[in-house]
């Protein structure tokens, strides 16, 4: 993998914790240049100092990745800086509060699906251009092991995720012979900073507890990134429209 990324124009969202951090930095690590993007401007500033630090190359944007402007910026930075998109990787995602239908609200329902799937969109239909040009281009999306399954998460967090898996596909089928690809990793439990505030007495919590009894052993963020790095490598060169579980078997249950 070493060789064909070296030098590549990476952008990762969600980069400023956790799987997207880890990301970054094994992407840097590889002598590729990365956009930093992700809502908490703190985040995504400790991140490309890291990576500064250790003789790489990045730059942050900050802001809200479901907003168009946002988007504009975090292309115009990739392209303008380190000369087009290569990698893309839509790794930005919040939690819903494992709500029921019944009891999801209008403004959660919106949000989780703006960000988790609405956001993924808007930036690969922004880079695609850039990819198309260049007639070639690699798309890493992360799904969920709530995109497999409806015992995961709740009903706002499950449909996002599931979006994300038929975003992947059709993007894999409509651009494979303009050789990009685009693939998805669908983790299990790792340990990030994502948070979920649930009501453990409601509906939506006390059905989905049971489930969690297989989750299996808890995955490092690194762990994660390493599946990310391959997809995006010429060592995944015929991989395409893949929804890969990185899950300790969790989904085999």
């Amino acid at each position: 993998m070493t060789a064909d990324l070296n030098g590549r124009s990476v952008i990762v969202t969600g980069a400023g914790s956790g799987i997207g951090r880890a990301a970054a930095l094994a992407f840097s690590g590889l002598g590729d240049r990365v956009v930093v993007a992700d809502l908490n401007a703190d985040g995504a500033d400790a991140v490309v100092k890291e990576i500064e630090q250790a003789g790489g190359t990045a730059l942050a944007v900050t802001g809200d990745l479901s907003e168009q402007a946002v988007v504009d910026r975090v292309t115009a930075t990739a392209v303008e800086q380190f000369g087009g998109v290569d990698v893309l990787v839509n790794n930005a995602g919040i939690m819903d509060s494992m709500s029921a239908v019944a009891d999801v609200s209008d403004h959660e329902w919106e949000r989780v699906l703006r960000v988790n799937l609405t956001a993924p969109f808007m930036l690969t239909r922004a880079v695609l251009p850039h990819m198309l040009a260049a007639g070639r281009g690699a798309i890493v999306n992360t799904a969920s092991e709530a995109s497999l399954r409806g015992s995961a998460a709740g009903a706002a967090y499950t449909a996002s995720k599931h979006g994300v898996v038929g975003l992947t596909k059709s993007l894999a089928v409509m651009y494979r012979r303009q050789g990009i690809r685009t693939n998805a990793v669908c983790p299990g439990g790792t340990a990030t900073a994502i948070a979920v505030d649930a009501d453990r007495t409601a509906h939506g919590p006390a059905v989905l507890a049971p489930h969690f009894v297989n989750l299996g052993r808890m995955a490092q963020p690194e762990e994660q990134a390493a599946v990310i790095l391959f997809l995006a490598s010429e060592a995944a060169g015929n991989i395409n429209g893949a929804i890969l579980p990185v899950d300790d078997g969790w989904s085999a249950v």
